[in-house]
């Protein structure tokens, strides 16, 4: 089976591995506080399907809570170690949802198959289910238990008042019938490939919401030297020309638009190796997964 990857705009985005659709940092509003969804149709109602959903780290764009109440029961969410206690709206929505909770810290790994189909009792903490059969019925290829592993991110995740140090922001590995890296939010740091390891496919973020990029982000040409570093088979920009500021629609709108282009442009010159896939907002593709 091949790896499908669907951006539905921001870091939103469906892996699709073996038969299993991992959801990262779900975001489905059109407003969330002062920031209006510019480009992109909001994702329907089968962006909401997912086995499992990955939450990097706290900020509101990454984890809202009236998105995750979107999700099935049984749905199973990886989040940062720490994020059920510190904020409520993400043990309310678990626990009303039906979605059990794991919590892991970078390094740590989970197994992740089908959503169970009858509804969980309530959140929980731990690793996911027993693996699912190879084979199923008449020789059919049954959906199989996909690893996932957390891995450090050099990003100031806080949800305010509670600091950085207390809830880690993550980035996730999933392995199946190929190693799919989901960066979330995440800056240059040198130990950045030796964290990841070796990876097929990398979800790496280009932009951002807002005319300015702080500290602990990539942009369209850090975004492209850590492609360089990784040498992924493929990889897909996420995280720009979705979400932009309220009455900010003049300022620096090329911060807005150009993340993506620009990025294919840099990785062709730091990392041609590497194809390229830009998506459009709900567009899939099959990436490139062998050398």
């Amino acid at each position: 089976m091949s790896v499908e990857v669907t951006w539905w705009g921001h870091a939103t985005a469906t892996v699709e591995d073996s038969g299993v659709r991992v959801l990262t940092d779900p975001l489905f509003v059109a407003r969330l506080a002062h920031l209006r969804r510019r480009r992109g149709a909001l994702p329907p109602p089968e962006a909401a399907r997912a086995d499992a959903v990955l939450i990097s780290h706290l900020h509101a764009d990454h984890l809202h809570p009236a998105s995750l109440a979107r999700l099935a029961p049984g749905t199973r969410l990886i989040v940062p170690y720490g994020a059920p206690a510190v904020v409520p709206g993400l043990r309310r929505v678990a626990a009303a949802r039906g979605l059990p909770v794991i919590e892991l810290r970078p390094g740590e790994e989970c197994a992740v198959g089908p959503a169970p189909k009858s509804p969980a009792a309530g959140p929980t903490t731990g690793v996911a289910g027993p693996s699912t059969t190879a084979t199923g019925p008449e020789g059919t290829t049954a959906p199989r238990a996909l690893t996932i592993r957390a891995v450090r991110a050099e990003h100031d995740g806080r949800r305010l008042p509670y600091g950085p140090h207390r809830v880690p922001a993550l980035g996730y590995v999933i392995h199946g019938t190929a190693r799919t890296y989901f960066a979330g939010d995440t800056g240059l740091f040198p130990e950045l490939p030796d964290e990841v390891g070796p990876c097929e496919v990398a979800l790496l973020p280009v932009g951002g919401w807002g005319p300015f990029l702080g500290h602990g982000h990539l942009d369209a040409r850090r975004a492209a030297v850590a492609a360089a570093r990784l040498a992924p088979c493929s990889a897909v920009p996420v995280h720009y020309g979705t979400y932009w500021p309220i009455g900010l629609d003049a300022v620096r709108p090329h911060e807005f638009h150009a993340p993506g282009q620009e990025f294919e442009r840099q990785a062709g010159l730091v990392a041609p190796e590497v194809t390229v896939h830009r998506l459009g907002h709900g567009e899939s593709v099959r990436p490139r997964t062998t050398r």
